[in-house]
């Protein structure tokens, strides 16, 4: 539980990953625990609303199939 009431939610990204990605780029410095399930949840809603926006373009296209072009669209519009 998350002390709000409300369930927690597990993440869908491994912590792991995410943490070799600070690390690399973030000049090799450590991580704190908080700071890397701050990046996790930051990343997971990046790539919710990048699979919104592309999804949308596929539909706008008539298509079922998320495709490369729907990222690259996407990444325009989500940053």
């Amino acid at each position: 539980m998350d002390g709000s009431g409300g369930e927690e939610l597990m993440a869908e990204i491994p912590a792991a990953a995410v943490k070799r990605l600070l690390v690399k780029h973030g000049s090799e410095l450590r991580t704190s625990g908080t700071a890397v399930e701050l990046a996790v949840a930051a990343a997971e809603e990046y790539i919710a609303r990048l699979a919104q926006e592309a999804s949308a373009s596929a539909q706008r296209e008539k298509r079922k199939t998320i495709m490369d072009d729907d990222i690259k669209k996407a990444r325009q519009v989500v940053g």
